[in-house]
């Protein structure tokens, strides 16, 4: 069969899907995707190519202002019927809605139940919040993008806000994707800068998995994971262009982060787009969101992430580190629930109860499974370097590039304090069951002495 690498984004959304040598057939359920200059006319094509007759089209206050106001005539005009509804803003003080339960739930109490589609026009949190209304009413969702900010266009999840916790919810795949590279690089630099952070993070995510899977057994896709290394090529051939706003690049970047997401409604999972850069960026809005303070945008902060993770990486690399037994198993003997429990409850706050409910149904830290796990470590130890060397890019390339947008790079630079970078990284494997860089170091014997070089670089 063809590397999913080296299929039009056409050929990736057949309606069969792909058989794929990893034993699954792969579907990206989509009826129609336009990536485009000057393409928002064609709504009223893509509400007829899903077979739909009456959306209900979903915005914020900013995105109606860019698009939503557009859309909204260019359907009247073309006599589809309609019902718009602007998501308000719940807190003032956030400057913005958040992919929360307010915001889902007023959604879904104004949605019509008339209507057959929801159709967002937005980028990262309205298309999420679209996603996962349009699942919990039983209708499709589309979306009309409003800027290149993240790569959850064609994913089937949505990332989302649980009692202050940050999760994946898993839905459908929108339908319809209409991008206007026109709309999209007219959007404000931070959410291109968040574009870009939200794809150099592939670099990390591929690393992370395949390693996951040699030590976790976690199901692994070669053909996935070529896709996203695809994707990360065309986004970063363009990247140089994304200060001046280029349309060409935009779209390059845009088709990119669609990439992305048909990777991960491919995998059924967001593991093949986020790793431990995208947990630095969860862990620091859950401590905004228990300080009850705003927090970047979500691409800034997995740029910031990303460079992070690239560092602890160049460390581990240049190191020469090798898995030592005995420190792995003297680590766990010594291992201190007491301690554990008190520092959750010391970074997560109200939340803390919620982590650990996690603990009690995923036992990361049981001993037999850190046994197990650690001699997978040792037994494919070879095999764990060759991947960290062939799927990581050199870091100062990497800065050089991310650099030149002048977007922001340090947590400083998105005024996140030392210590929530220290706990961010600590405590990142204990939000979810998945295998992260941050859960490889603990296994290693290895967390304390990386936790205080994480410290020592953001002094």
């Amino acid at each position: 069969m063809p590397s999913f690498g080296n299929m039009t984004l056409s050929e990736l959304i057949r309606p069969e899907g792909h058989k794929c040598a990893c034993g699954r057939t792969h579907v990206c359920a989509m009826k129609y995707l336009n990536i485009g200059r000057g393409i928002v006319d064609e709504v009223p094509a893509m509400v007829a190519a899903m077979g739909k007759s009456k959306p209900f089209v979903v915005c914020d206050d900013n995105t109606y202002a860019v698009a939503g106001k557009r859309v909204d005539a260019i359907l009247t005009a073309a006599g589809v019927d309609h019902r718009l509804y602007v998501i308000p803003l719940h807190d003032p003080g956030a400057g913005r809605i958040a992919p929360a339960e307010w915001e889902t739930g007023s959604l879904i109490m104004h949605y019509d139940p008339a209507c057959d589609m929801i159709l967002a026009v937005g980028s990262g949190v309205v298309n999420d919040l679209c996603k996962v209304a349009a699942h919990a009413v039983g209708v499709p969702s589309a979306v009309v993008g409003t800027a290149p900010s993240m790569d959850g266009y064609a994913s089937n999840c949505g990332s989302m806000e649980v009692n202050h916790v940050k999760v994946s919810l898993y839905g459908a795949v929108p339908e319809g994707i209409l991008l206007d590279t026109e709309i999209l690089s007219r959007a404000p630099m931070r959410m291109l800068w968040a574009g870009l952070g939200d794809m150099v993070a592939k670099y990390v995510a591929v690393c992370e998995w395949r390693i996951s899977n040699l030590v976790t057994g976690e199901y692994y896709c070669p053909e996935v994971a070529e896709l996203m290394r695809s994707a990360l090529r065309r986004l970063m051939a363009a990247a140089d262009r994304i200060a001046s706003r280029d349309p060409e690049a935009i779209g390059s970047i845009a088709e990119g982060l669609v990439l992305a997401g048909i990777g991960m409604a491919y995998a059924e999972i967001s593991r093949p787009a986020s790793g431990l850069e995208h947990y630095f960026s969860h862990m620091w809005e859950m401590m905004a969101l228990e300080r009850g303070v705003p927090y970047d945008l979500h691409g800034i902060q997995v740029g910031v992430g990303t460079l992070l993770t690239m560092k602890i990486y160049r460390k581990f690399v240049a190191d020469g580190t090798k898995p030592d037994r005995a420190k792995a198993e003297a680590h766990m003997r010594d291992f201190d629930p007491a301690a554990w429990e008190a520092r959750v409850k010391r970074v997560f706050g109200k939340t803390a109860g919620q982590i650990l409910e996690i603990e009690e149904k995923t036992h990361k830290n049981d001993p037999e499974k850190h046994a197990r796990r650690l001699d997978n470590i040792i037994a494919h130890w070879d095999e764990i370097e060759a991947i960290i060397r062939e799927e990581l890019p050199d870091y100062d390339a990497l800065y050089s590039v991310m650099a030149a947008t002048g977007m922001p790079l340090t947590p400083a630079d998105i005024d996140i304090p030392v210590q929530d970078v220290v706990d961010a990284f600590v405590c990142a494997r204990d939000v979810r069951d998945k295998y992260l860089t941050a859960s490889l170091l603990w296994d290693l014997g290895l967390t304390e002495e990386y936790a205080e070089f994480v410290r020592r670089i953001n002094e």
